[in-house]
């Protein structure tokens, strides 16, 4: 199932090309999307049926004519791995003089909640005279409590999975803070629930700026797939429902500027494009 929050914080389920507002058909508060999200995901059982029905009885319209907000607004923390795909870690310690660049050694980082902006926003670089890259990644929501949860158990506490940019101000400050300006992480389109997309480590990743490809990789290249970075994160502290881990980026990261149009396509999930701006 394909969840969107759309419009005015409106929950949509998402099928083909239409968005099916069902925010009536289950307990939604619009002034509290990640309160309201948090209890879908723990009952989920239960409201599944329920809003699989309520497609059938409320009217779709056109994806492409509402506006898509982030589909989990306010998580408690923003996991993310460095360096994670083979290609990328070679592009790193060959740009850096072969510096131990490995997730392995690195494990994770935070990054900054406030950080989040959805899939119809615009990235607003903070300094006109320092490099911006972008990185385009596979990211997924728990839906469970977890902690010390090891990688053979960890799919059971990922609730879905969505599409995140990790945009990252170049410098030698430490990472979370030169990845943690307001809007350094656009996600979306929306949540596909993990029933749905089956296994995440065979998907393939794609990433224009403007008409170039930059990016292009399937999951399968991940050094730390999915279920060994939330083993990691929940060794370090509790994960909750509605926190977020993002997996990392592979080779054929670069440099953005105003005016750029950012679009990711990822398989199984779907695609969203995004406009940088700077500040006037």
């Amino acid at each position: 199932m394909k969840l969107a929050v759309i419009n005015d914080n409106r929950l949509a389920v998402v099928e083909g090309e239409s968005a099916f507002d069902v925010s009536e058909e289950i307990p939604w508060n619009p002034q509290d999307v990640q309160g309201s999200l948090v209890q879908l995901m723990t009952s989920f059982e239960t409201y599944k049926p329920v809003l699989e029905k309520a497609v059938n009885k409320v009217a779709g319209v056109p994806v492409e004519q509402v506006k898509l907000r982030a589909p989990v607004p306010k998580p408690s923390k923003i996991w993310a791995a460095p360096v994670n795909y083979l290609d990328h870690q070679s592009e790193m310690n060959a740009k850096f003089n072969n510096a131990p660049f490995t997730i392995e050694k690195l494990k994770l980082f935070l990054k900054a909640p406030s950080s989040i902006i959805g899939p119809s926003d615009k990235i607003i670089l903070p300094f006109k005279d320092r490099r911006h890259d972008h990185e385009a990644e596979l990211a997924f929501v728990v839906g469970r409590e977890a902690k010390n949860v090891p990688m053979e158990e960890a799919h059971r506490y990922i609730f879905g999975y969505f599409g995140c940019l990790d945009i990252t101000m170049r410098g030698e400050e430490e990472r979370s803070w030169r990845k943690s300006f307001d809007t350094f992480t656009p996600i979306g389109p929306w949540i596909v629930t993990a029933d749905e997309v089956g296994d995440p480590h065979n998907l393939q990743m794609d990433l224009w700026v403007n008409d170039e490809l930059r990016q292009s990789a399937n999951t399968r290249q991940m050094i730390f797939n999915c279920y060994k970075c939330l083993e990691v994160a929940s060794q370090a502290m509790t994960l909750y429902p509605g926190d977020v881990i993002t997996t990392g980026t592979p080779a054929g990261v670069g440099p953005i500027k105003k005016g750029d149009r950012i679009r990711l396509r990822i398989e199984r999930i779907g695609e969203f494009m995004v406009e940088v701006d700077d500040q006037q």
